[in-house]
């Protein structure tokens, strides 16, 4: 099965076959359990991130890079880096991103206001979202602005050629050695961004440890009370163990690679395919929008708020089938390192389990009909009958995804505005799904944007 559109529909048809999963090789010695049903899925997924590890293979091309970061460590250090990274992600640390993220779209729409001065205009709507969701991280990690929308930076070009990088050496069996790799062109490119992305991200962290010491906390805390908003940053220097003990530079440094790498791309692919899915559906589309109308009808500026996010219950709907059919990260992998029983059969010691995030999506045995677009799967009474993992666009168990409510913010937002000011419509050409690190589309996701009148 390649990760092409054919790939994936061969693989839509394994699940229909298979409904549980299925095992296939990497090569001629080791083998991979493909796992798509709740059922299969709920041992290997809620058991003890010590027992079940995020497998090595497909994440040491990203180590470099990354380090010892929430997603690549396991045991003991990973839990806790998860205890003390929780509270970056609790409503109050993110409710004055918002704020962030209203402001990041505006700069998007303006670009796409131009473009579209004729009445509409064909965009890619991976290039331009992945650009925005890059500067609203860079403004809610750092609190800096590169005003990468509008010029190029040096940092968000090296972010990005770092993830082209990766994925094209995943493509090459050959390149999967280091020294073979690092001899390469590509290999030293991938070294001079790493190097370009540590030494930004050490910088912030070497001026901000200044800060402290020279205001002392309370003044500090103060000074960004009046701004409002604590940045990752700030968050991770300020976190502490239960032993009292802080992150080290080293760690800090890591957990902000790492979230600028987990946030930026799936958020964009996620956004990309949702509003491919309601161009598709206009239907879908003019209620999500009349919906919003009705929520800001009296409100100027026209921005969204915290409070609003609950209140905007059919675009969540439209938005989680969107996740449902085009889940932003289609499979993650874990090897097992002891016995894991699902249904009284072993997975042994040391075997991959894929889990097939996308198989389950579209297994027949899980959804009716599940290639079919259908926002009323999320109604909340629907929602009482289903398995919890059958929706698993952020993984689930221990090791799901810590950014998740962020994720769900920045795109409720985005979604408001751009409905607000742009009717979206389909392009003439079907766009046809690659798998890479994220789902993406062949060539960009291209639709038209048409400006509606204020």
């Amino acid at each position: 099965v390649t990760n092409t559109e054919e790939g994936l529909r061969d693989m839509t048809q394994l699940v229909a076959t298979y409904p549980q999963g299925f095992k296939f090789w990497l090569g001629p010695t080791l083998p991979v359990i493909n796992v798509c049903h709740p059922d299969i899925i709920r041992p290997v997924l809620n058991a003890s991130a010590i027992i079940v590890r995020k497998d090595d293979i497909f994440f040491s091309f990203i180590k470099p890079w990354l380090g010892e970061g929430l997603l690549l460590s396991a045991g003991d250090k990973w839990s806790r880096h998860r205890r003390m990274l929780t509270p970056a992600f609790h409503f109050n640390i993110l409710k004055p991103y918002v704020k962030i993220f209203n402001d990041t779209v505006s700069i998007m729409h303006a670009k796409w206001q131009r473009l579209a001065s004729e009445g509409s205009a064909c965009l890619d709507m991976f290039e331009h979202i992945s650009l925005m969701t890059l500067d609203s991280l860079q403004k809610c990690v750092f609190s800096f602005d590169s005003h990468c929308q509008e010029k190029p930076s040096e940092y968000i070009t090296a972010i990005v050629e770092l993830s082209a990088l990766i994925q094209k050496r995943g493509e090459n069996i050959l390149l999967y050695m280091d020294f073979l790799y690092y001899l390469t062109r590509d290999g030293q490119r991938f070294r001079e961004a790493c190097r370009l992305v540590h030494d930004f991200t050490d910088a912030v962290i070497q001026e901000r440890r200044r800060t402290l010491p020279s205001q002392g906390l309370d003044d500090f805390l103060k000074a960004k009370a009046k701004t409002k908003t604590l940045d990752f940053i700030d968050v991770l220097l300020l976190s502490k163990d239960e032993d009292g003990k802080q992150l080290s530079d080293e760690d800090i440094r890591a957990e902000a690679d790492n979230f600028m790498f987990a946030g930026h791309d799936s958020t964009a692919s996620g956004l990309s395919w949702v509003l491919y899915n309601l161009a598709r559906q206009p239907e879908y589309q003019e209620r999500c929008r009349q919906e919003v109308q009705e929520l800001l009808r009296d409100r100027e500026p026209k921005e969204i708020e915290w409070d609003d996010l609950a209140q905007l219950p059919f675009l969540t709907m439209c938005i989680k089938e969107s996740l449902r059919l085009h889940p932003p990260a289609p499979m993650i992998s874990r090897r097992c390192t002891d016995i894991v029983l699902p249904d009284g059969r072993v997975i042994p010691k040391g075997v991959i389990c894929l889990i097939n995030i996308l198989g389950t999506h579209h297994n027949p045995a899980v959804w009716p009909d599940p290639e079919v677009y259908d926002p009323s799967r999320f109604d909340p009474e629907n929602v009482k009958e289903m398995s919890p993992l059958a929706f698993i666009p952020f993984s689930a168990g221990p090791r799901n995804c810590i950014g998740q409510t962020f994720a769900m913010t920045e795109m409720k937002v985005v979604l408001v505005l751009t409905l607000l000011r742009f009717r979206v419509l389909p392009d003439d050409t079907e766009p046809r799904r690659k798998v890479d690190m994220i789902m993406r589309a062949e060539g960009g996701l291209w639709l038209q944007v048409e400006r509606l009148e204020a």
